[in-house]
């Protein structure tokens, strides 16, 4: 009897240490670490989500931890272009898509356009017509291929076959488009926005974007309260000051509501999530059997169940783009079905194979890890928010869209109402700073100069004329003179084409040429391999590119702590 008397004694002092350590834990959560203040005061002071977990994984993403890998180590060079030169690289944990963007995904962006910018209104034709894919890269000179130039983009048939036709531009585009919309439906189930406001209020005029909510949340959905401030949907933090009023009405990053932005994934994480090397650094060692995304040096597969079922989908000799129907055969013999494939160690599906993919970064033939060897990307433009004369944010309207004709004439929109007009960064930001001296960093230590000839002459490129007349003659040597096509409109509208005829130039090269990775239906295997790399103009597409996007992790670099291994 004493014994169960003691135990129940020793249960209820277990009990009220627990509950006291939880209050003491609560309290210390709430309480700053540098004031004493507490934080999230009911009476009002600083703000914040102090029970925020983890960054919550977007739709259609999966986690890819970082770490450190060896980039653009392929297994041959069959093409001897001296591009892939081996250099250890650091990434930092992000999140990519699942699979490429499909048809279905791309035609949900294409609806949103269409309702809120219609092509019947002259003013936003241009809008529609520019974020629409090119079908007319399936046709072929000496080829019947009718029925995907009229089917492949809308038919049902084709709803989750990777989009093709997509520039570059227009994938980047997406891309916003995709965060505005993730982040707008966060926001109302959050209890920020109003409910079903997304499909119900939206129009030209009053629509949402992610970088307007965060600057000038009241600018949102064009000014509209009832949208950005609606009644009875239970807030959190939402507090009433000593005068009455409400505050902490807005959404901001310290809420951790706000996802970071939907983007194309850099050169280096494509490479590094293809390779799927979560195993194999598991125990910090490389095998040397990840020549493809999957684990093996061969095409076909050698499980007992599927053994000789081919593991991607390429084109496998001349004139065979689908193998032998029913033995040697991918399934395929153009695009494929995502998930028609095992995915990698990572869950990501045809990161071989289907289509290639654009990436973010500006092509050069060199990878510059001397200067960094972290998250290496080369494409950075900076810019910052254009400010009225009041400091206010100035936001584009539907008289200040600006379109930009591109060079094979296509015009496409490069900002929409309800954004925040960008403008270059300037000397406020970039003087006496050693990380960065300007806006446009696409050419830092690009070797531009020094892998000419003349690198230590005075250049004229910017004095040549369209036609090839040089007014000086010190350009023919440079490695990235690349040919400079004109595309203007006379007084009519009408579109005048001007051809760089010069016999001057060397190369394809230039600033607006960007990497594409991966093999696709349309490749031998030797693109297959994840470290192969290959750039193509930036506002052209083909029926072999598409693209899936990714996300940058915040917070920790891991899911879950490593465990102890024996």
């Amino acid at each position: 009897m004493k014994r169960v008397l003691a135990f129940k004694t020793l249960l209820v002092l277990t009990l009220i240490l627990a509950t006291v350590g939880c209050k003491k834990s609560s309290s210390s959560k709430n309480s700053s670490r540098a004031t004493g203040w507490q934080i999230n005061n009911r009476e009002g002071g600083f703000q914040y989500n102090t029970n925020f977990q983890e960054q919550e994984t977007s739709p259609g993403l999966v986690f890819v931890e970082g770490g450190t890998f060896t980039k653009g180590r392929v297994q041959d060079d069959v093409m001897h272009d001296w591009n892939n030169t081996p250099n250890q690289q650091h990434v930092q944990s992000f999140y990519m898509d699942e699979t490429e963007v499909t048809n279905i995904m791309y035609l949900e962006y294409l609806d949103w356009i269409k309702r809120v910018y219609p092509p019947t209104d002259e003013n936003f034709r241009a809008i529609y017509n520019g974020a629409l894919p090119d079908t007319l890269v399936w046709r072929n000179r000496l080829g019947y291929n009718e029925v995907m130039t009229e089917n492949y983009l809308r038919h049902p048939g084709y709803a989750e076959y990777p989009v093709v036709g997509v520039s570059w531009i227009q994938a980047v585009e997406y891309a916003n488009w995709r965060s505005d919309r993730v982040n707008e439906l966060n926001l109302e189930k959050a209890g920020y926005l109003k409910r079903d406001a997304r499909i119900t209020d939206v129009n030209a005029e009053s629509n949402f974007n992610t970088d307007t909510y965060i600057n000038a949340p009241t600018l949102t959905y064009g000014g509209n309260e009832e949208v950005t401030n609606p009644e009875g949907r239970g807030r959190r933090n939402v507090q009433v000051d000593a005068d009455g009023n409400e505050t902490n009405l807005y959404a901001t990053r310290e809420t951790g509501v706000i996802i970071p932005k939907y983007r194309l994934p850099t050169e280096t994480e494509w490479e590094y999530a293809a390779l799927g090397l979560s195993e194999i650094r598991s125990y910090n060692i490389y095998r040397g059997r990840k020549k493809y995304p999957w684990d093996g040096q061969y095409t076909r597969s050698d499980q007992r169940k599927i053994r000789g079922d081919q593991m991607a989908n390429f084109k496998q000799g001349k004139g065979d783009y689908g193998g032998i129907a029913g033995w040697s055969d991918d399934g395929a013999d153009i695009t494929n079905k995502v998930k028609s494939y095992d995915p990698n160690d990572y869950g990501l599906y045809d990161m071989a194979g289907n289509v290639a993919e654009w990436v973010a970064d500006v092509y050069r033939p060199i990878v510059d890890d001397e200067f960094n060897d972290f998250n290496y990307y080369r494409g950075n433009v900076y810019t910052k928010n254009s400010l009225n004369d009041d400091g206010t944010v100035k936001i584009v309207t539907p008289e200040d869209i600006v379109y930009d004709t591109l060079s094979n004439g296509k015009i496409i929109a490069r900002n929409l109402p309800g954004e925040i007009l960008q403008v270059p960064v300037d000397e406020n930001e970039t003087y006496l700073r050693t990380n960065f001296d300007k806006s446009n960093e696409i050419n830092f230590r690009d070797g531009d100069k020094r892998s000419s000839r003349k690198f230590d002459q005075s250049f004229g490129d910017e004095d040549e004329d369209i036609d090839g007349a040089n007014k000086t003659d010190e350009t023919k040597d440079l490695m990235y003179n690349s040919p400079r096509h004109s595309v203007t409109r006379d007084s009519l509208g009408n579109l005048i084409r001007q051809y760089d005829k010069s016999n001057n130039r060397t190369s394809l090269i230039n600033d607006e040429v960007r990497v594409y990775k991966g093999g696709s239906w349309k490749d031998r295997e030797y693109w297959l391999d994840p470290a192969q790399r290959r750039y193509f103009p930036q506002d052209m597409a083909t029926d072999y590119i598409g693209f899936r996007c990714a996300m940058s992790r915040v917070g920790s670099k891991s899911k879950q702590k490593n465990k102890t291994k024996n």
